[in-house]
């Protein structure tokens, strides 16, 4: 008897091999990854400077359908994959100057923290109100983003999108976590009630309790919202004042503007004899003061005296006192400072900025960075340091608080500048760094949110734009151009009157935060009792 030896390849190919998957049936296992990631890309279309903000509902929509009862690595992937759908478009201009790799390095850790949420929102999706449970969590995704790492990115709330939407009123019941919270409780419940519509169409069953608790969750945040109207208003409580904004503008966008700095002094102090002559020639009325943008003046007026002589005969030219932005050196400490310069007396207040930037006012990681490439330490070549102390400039009869450009993303800087006293808030910025970007936009919104949470009328002045004013509803009534000298010259209301938003400051993160936990321990607990059961 012979024995012929088949080889391991041939009995492979002998053997019945399984049918090739569908095309239909690959696709069908792609959606849900494709779904999320045009989800992303969706709320990123809601934000400015599109005035879409009503697209972050379907958003959400999609996201839970997509995310509803996967396992943790599921959640996790298509939470990830969401987040860079929202993220990459979103912060593109983080990398305008200095390349993409900080931009793709920045949304790749970010959108880590999108994917966890994701994770929670998975196990929380089958309980009963899953969109309570599930927005809660996103809200204190944004909460853990807003602090950590390196002080917190808030960048990207979705509070910061709803500058146009019918939610904003909301803002002044608690400010971006309760706003937020309204926009993604809806989207979550939207979707939640067109699952059980379409799942009750096929099955002919519906689960009364359940289709309540999806319409309730459009129903109360919409009805929020308009109750909420009630606490927006633009009557001046303490008479009003006459503020001029100067937008100087810069000789070239860039990083390299810096190299600019006498330049881009002189044109603020330019601009500012333009007002000047624009009042003595009756088309602009007289103004109470003027506020120029951070970084209007680079070189210290406190220090070299042809800055001091500028920024003194700017002041002298118009008249009143001029708020100005500079970077000055003290003790050996480098500074992002405003300083009041008086007509008469010189400088009078300053105020250090408290949130400084990562990454382009200090440098985390100094040495392994460098390691990395030297050209990215050398961008930041000293660190500023923190300031300690709320900003407050009392000008006549007005106290203009301060949040200086990266402070108005963090609900903390602005809301004790009201709560020591502002009657108006001012967001002095400079985005000459980020050319054409969407960022001034972006930065923009937020300050119309601010604007509404605290009931105060905000100034955006920005050194080459956009600069603008913002009344306590959040509507812009003046705006400039990007890239141009401009001025802005208008009378607007003083108030004192504190929101409920001032008043409760983090007590409503706090509460969701909470909440958000509640729903994950009930879904956790619910877990490890099926699986006894089992």
């Amino acid at each position: 008897m012979t024995v012929t030896a088949t080889s391991v390849d041939e009995s492979d190919r002998l053997r019945p091999q399984p049918a090739p998957a569908p095309r239909s049936a690959r696709l069908v296992r792609l959606a849900p990854a494709a779904a999320a990631t045009l989800a992303g890309l969706l709320l990123y279309v809601s934000f400015p400077p599109r005035t879409l903000s009503w697209l972050a509902l379907p958003a959400f929509a999609v996201l839970g359908w997509t995310l509803r009862g996967r396992s943790r690595k599921a959640a996790f992937g298509l939470g990830y994959l969401f987040g860079l759908g929202f993220l990459l478009p979103l912060l593109v201009w983080t990398g305008v100057e200095v390349g993409p790799v900080p931009w793709l390095a920045l949304v790749l850790i970010e959108a880590v923290f999108v994917a966890l949420v994701g994770v929670g929102i998975a196990a929380v999706s089958k309980l009963p109100g899953a969109p309570v449970w599930a927005a809660a969590l996103w809200i204190a995704g944004e909460a853990v983003r807003a602090r950590v790492p390196f002080h917190g990115f808030p960048w990207g709330k979705v509070a910061f999108g709803q500058a146009d939407g019918v939610f904003l009123p909301l803002a002044a019941v608690g400010g971006t976590p309760v706003l937020g919270f309204a926009v993604v409780l809806c989207g979550f419940g939207l979707g939640e009630a067109v699952r059980l519509a379409v799942r009750g169409r096929r099955t002919r069953t519906l689960r009364r309790s359940a289709a309540a608790a999806a319409l309730l969750s459009v129903a109360v945040p919409v009805a929020g919202a308009v109750a909420a109207r009630s606490l927006v208003s633009d009557k001046a409580e303490n008479g009003t004042a006459t503020v001029a904004l100067v937008q100087g503008n810069v000789p070239r966008a860039g990083l390299d503007f810096n190299a600019q700095r006498r330049a881009v002094l002189d044109y603020h102090a330019r601009e500012t004899a333009r007002l000047a002559a624009d009042v003595r020639a009756g088309k602009v009325p007289r103004p109470d003061f003027v506020l120029w943008p951070e970084n209007s003046s680079d070189i210290d007026p406190l220090e070299y005296p042809d800055a001091r002589l500028v920024v003194d005969q700017a002041a002298k030219s118009v008249g009143v006192p001029i708020s100005v932005g500079s970077v000055v050196e003290r003790d050996g400490k480098l500074l992002n400072e405003q300083i009041l310069w008086d007509p008469v007396k010189g400088p009078l207040q300053t105020y250090d900025k408290r949130q400084i930037q990562p990454f382009g006012e200090y440098l985390p990681l100094r040495s392994m960075i460098g390691a990395i490439n030297e050209n990215w330490t050398s961008m930041v070549r000293q660190d500023f340091t923190r300031g300690s102390e709320p900003g407050v400039f009392t000008i006549g009869g007005a106290k203009v608080g301060l949040a200086t450009c990266y402070e108005a993303a963090f609900d903390w800087a602005v809301r004790d500048t009201v709560t020591h006293g502002a009657q108006l808030i001012s967001v002095p910025s400079n985005n000459a760094t980020f050319d054409r970007s969407e960022m001034t936009y972006q930065q923009l919104a937020m300050s119309r949110i601010r604007a509404v949470e605290h009931s105060r009328t905000v100034t955006v002045p920005v050194t080459s734009g956009i600069s603008a004013i913002i009344m306590p509803d959040g509507h812009v009534t003046q705006k400039t151009g990007m890239f141009v000298p401009a001025h802005l010259v208008q009378k607007v209301p003083l108030r004192s009157s504190k929101t409920p938003a001032t008043e409760l400051g983090v007590l409503p993160e706090i509460a969701l935060v909470l909440v958000a936990a509640g729903g994950l321990g009930w879904a956790i607990g619910s877990g490890l009792r099926a699986r006894r059961a089992g």
